[in-house]
């Protein structure tokens, strides 16, 4: 069990994520971490072992960041010890070195298990991939940043091929650095995300919930992840996830 935010708006993201972490540390207080992108694609990330206000003096509060499309995520250890280096987000490029900007081209936080994760390290060793960490989301990050590259550097693609080959529950949230305002989730038997004006939701046969005032319609999954990533690069208003 673990919380995850995002923001992308017009104000600074890491003080906002924070604030949110602050409501779902009851989910987990192993270790935190917050990883923001700049207009220029660079990711910097920022993670703490322990309770969440390791994380809040550690960036002054979230002063100390200044971009304002960013993901966070206090956590539960499942896969591997409470530590800095297995906190989120993570990146999928090979280093551990997350003090610094990461040129990593997907960055993603997870809620949940992965079961089929160390099948998929497998595959993903043999294609060249290396690991820093113990956790299954790192292998779910650089699986997602596998496909990411086979299909084009095309969001929409990677994310639904990964899904396609992750088996468990969980809730991920994603950022690509080629889209710095566009953050990606997707949830597997609950909320997918969240749009202007409308709430999507997964229902138990497979297709989406549009969900609006008075009224609800069903849509092809793929069809909502297409609208979320296309009607997220509006940010005329603020708008967390």
């Amino acid at each position: 069990m673990c919380g995850i935010v995002g923001y992308t708006g017009n104000l600074q993201a890491a003080s906002i994520i924070l604030d949110g972490l602050s409501k779902l540390e009851y989910r987990g207080y192993d270790s935190a971490g917050i990883a923001v992108l700049n207009e220029k694609g660079h990711t910097e990330v920022v993670k703490a072992k322990g309770r969440l206000q390791n994380l809040i003096d550690k960036t002054d509060s979230g002063k100390a960041i200044k971009e304002t499309c960013g993901i966070g995520h206090t956590r539960w250890a499942t896969h591997g010890e409470p530590s800095q280096i297995n906190a989120h987000p993570h990146v999928s490029s090979n280093s551990s070195d997350i003090s610094s900007d990461n040129n990593s081209e997907v960055i993603g936080v997870h809620n949940g298990i992965i079961e089929n994760y160390l099948e998929i390290k497998e595959k993903l060793a043999n294609s060249g991939y290396q690991f820093y960490s113990q956790t299954d989301t790192e292998i779910l990050i650089k699986l997602i940043d596998y496909y990411y590259n086979k299909y084009d550097h095309n969001p929409l693609s990677a994310i639904s091929h990964s899904m396609i080959r992750v088996k468990g529950s969980y809730a991920i949230e994603v950022m690509f650095s080629d889209y710095p305002e566009i953050i990606k989730c997707n949830e597997l038997q609950s909320m997918l995300g969240i749009s202007k004006h409308a709430v999507y939701r997964l229902l138990n046969n497979g297709h989406i919930g549009h969900i609006r005032i008075g009224r609800s319609i069903r849509i092809p999954k793929i069809n909502v992840i297409r609208y979320l990533i296309q009607t997220s690069n509006d940010t005329s208003t603020n708008t967390a996830i």
